[in-house]
């Protein structure tokens, strides 16, 4: 019995020393890898941060370089400042109303002289030279500079300028930035809702906090700040840990412009709550069942699970976010040219298949398809009478065209660590001969993914609509495709290539023909509807008819295919908006209100009975052509 009684203690005692230490070890390596778990997601959540902020303000930088290109072609041609001035004033108003309302106007030092696309006039003390935007442009010898942020007192904005020097190294062009946009991303900086975000330049000036009232501080100047900043600017981009009014935090922080930082600090009595209490309810419970603990164990590992989950989540919103960017950057990039609507999409998609054939990983796929369908970005630096010249090109517009690839590349190349979409843009106009540009590399020297793109672009040219011809045969392709193998094209690709027209044998791989739209126009004053054809005259892409009530409209939809409808709202009988009621009652056709009324109470009941968009009159032409270019739907074949 005794001998019983000292084994029964013995198991007790050694089951309670190993249950103790397979708790106490399995518990420790728990929350490291929690701890781990933890500053990961809170790594990766300033990432997100800190791409949405570049993204934000390297879309300033390529607005600046974008309109100080323009502008020195506008010198070169000798445009005179008034023409420049109209520029200006254009640029900010289309920047401020449809691209950011943050971007509060362009203005420069031009050919000896201040123009101000807002129209502000400077006080006659205001030397234009002798401000920081200025020196600093000059200073940077044609780079972009970005100017220090600065507290407006009157508005209580922090301001931002971005300013390029020109080409004849005097003039200056510069945009002024309302940091709003920055200010909302950092107030949702935060980790599971624990802790604040901010963000500083290189001297401490607080452009953004989660705190509205912090902005304009500089932290390097105050006792209580300056500790934090010294730690953020040794850190290196990786997270540490500190004592602050007398809390330990968790500060992470990394570098956006090479320049400025985005920083999240966390109290660690938030960021570690939980894990303490598995380490207090561990060490309670080890004298208990140890199904329990294995329980616990598996409801903590859930948590977590629940925590990675949404982290994916987050990363497959941003990825749908860049791959419709892509896309609505490539349609606006084949909008430049009225003939060749969805050409990005037809290439990249060519491409895709090409590699597919290759044996290409699908990852690989991939990047060549987001290559291809952003390798024609530099177009946007080819002015549109090249483009669309229906005749053949002078030498020095051939010499524009050739501007593209090298304009697309310094575009593309901070787009991605990834060097293929830029490189891709720059190179796929090289010839396996040597005879391509920009740089005339020949053979395997070309990159690959260029190679390949370079052939579903060629192909694409002839199997679409230009300016100056249609599209080619199907068989001249084929021989085109044939006698380039070798010189023009790499071999192996071209003979893929080669295959995929073979296998097409209804000729699908090509542009829509279909690419004449007919509108509608109704309005009962026919010098509206006179105005509106001599809009049109020269788009050859539309086709148009008209009606002067809203009866003879719904009798010309029944007979008529008809793709957009531009109504009068104001009309005796049937007014507009019971005409737009019966069109919705009949059709799927978007229909546009283009009308002398103004009250914001119809603007509403237009888009509450389901209105594609509201012009009002007096238009400017150019208002009316985008309008109408949105409002289709431009469906093109896009191949495969």
């Amino acid at each position: 019995m005794e001998t019983n009684k000292r084994h029964f203690f013995i198991t007790i005692i050694a089951t309670l020393a190993a249950l103790v230490f397979l708790s106490a070890y399995m518990m420790t390596k728990f929350y490291n890898n929690a701890r781990k778990d933890a500053l990961a997601l809170g790594e990766s959540t300033l990432a997100q941060e800190k791409e949405q902020a570049e993204r934000y303000m390297s879309r300033a930088l390529d607005i600046i370089q974008i309109t100080s290109m323009e502008v020195e072609y506008l010198l070169k041609q000798d445009a005179g400042s008034g023409v420049i001035l109209g520029f200006l004033k254009n640029e900010s108003e289309y920047y401020m109303n449809s691209v950011d309302k943050d971007f509060t106007g362009v203005y420069g030092w031009i050919d000896g002289e201040y123009l101000d696309g807002i129209g502000w006039v400077p006080e006659a003390d205001y030397v234009p030279t002798e401000r920081v935007w200025y020196t600093d442009a000059v200073e940077a010898g044609g780079e972009p500079a970005m100017i220090s942020p600065y507290l407006d007192a009157q508005t209580g904005t922090i301001m931002v300028s971005i300013s390029r020097m020109l080409y004849d190294g005097e003039s200056v062009i510069s945009l002024d930035i309302a940091m709003d946009t920055l200010q909302s991303l950092a107030e949702l900086v935060n980790l599971n809702g624990q802790g604040y975000g901010f963000i500083m330049d290189r001297d401490g000036f607080i452009i953004a906090h989660s705190d509205a009232s912090e902005k304009g501080r500089r932290y390097r100047e105050e006792a209580d700040k300056k500790q934090l900043f010294d730690n953020i600017a040794a850190s290196g981009g990786e997270s540490f840990d500190m004592e602050a009014d007398g809390e330990k935090i968790t500060v992470f922080s990394d570098k956006i412009l090479n320049d400025w930082y985005v920083v999240m600090v966390v109290d660690n009595k938030g960021l570690f709550a939980d894990l303490r209490e598995i380490m207090v309810s561990s060490a309670a419970m080890c004298l208990g069942v140890f199904l329990v603990i294995v329980v616990f164990c598996v409801v903590e590992m859930r948590r977590t699970n629940r925590y990675m989950s949404k982290l994916q989540e987050s990363r497959e919103a941003l990825r749908q976010l860049n791959d419709t960017v892509l896309r609505v950057l490539a349609k606006t990039i084949d909008a430049k040219d009225k003939y060749t609507r969805g050409h990005s999409v037809r290439v990249a998609n060519y491409s895709r298949e090409i590699a597919k054939r290759m044996g290409k990983r699908r990852e690989e796929q991939e990047k060549i398809y987001k290559a291809a369908l952003l390798h024609d970005v530099g177009k946007i630096r080819i002015p549109d009478e090249i483009i669309n010249k229906p005749g053949k090109l002078t030498d020095e517009e051939y010499a524009y065209i050739k501007l593209h690839p090298v304009a697309g590349y310094h575009i593309l190349k901070a787009f991605s660590k990834d060097q293929m979409i830029a490189t891709g843009a720059k190179f796929h106009h090289e010839r396996y001969d040597g005879k391509g540009y920009p740089n005339g590399l020949a053979g395997e020297n070309i990159p690959e993914h260029a190679r390949i793109i370079g052939v579903a672009d060629t192909y694409d040219a002839m199997a679409s609509n230009r300016s100056y011809r249609n599209a080619l045969a199907q068989d001249v392709i084929r021989s085109e495709l044939v006698n380039g193998r070798g010189t023009q094209f790499d071999p192996q690709i071209a003979d893929i290539m080669i295959q995929m027209v073979d296998e097409d044998t209804e000729y699908q791989m090509r542009q829509s023909e279909d690419l004449q739209k007919t509108i509608l126009v109704v309005d009962d004053e026919i010098i509206n509807i006179r105005l509106v054809t001599s809009i049109f005259r020269n788009q050859s892409v539309y086709r148009l008819i008209s009606a002067k009530s809203g009866e003879k409209a719904l009798e010309i939809l029944q007979s008529h295919a008809v793709d957009l409808v531009l109504l009068d709202i104001e009309m005796p009988g049937m007014d507009g908006f019971e005409t737009l009621k019966q069109i919705k009652e009949r059709y799927d056709i978007p229909v546009v209100f283009m009308t002398a009324t103004k009250q914001l109470a119809a603007i509403n009941r237009a888009r509450e009975m389901g209105v594609e968009d509201y012009i009002t009159k007096p238009f400017m032409p150019q208002i009316l052509l985008e309008t109408v270019h949105g409002a289709l739907d431009w469906e093109n074949k896009e191949g495969l």
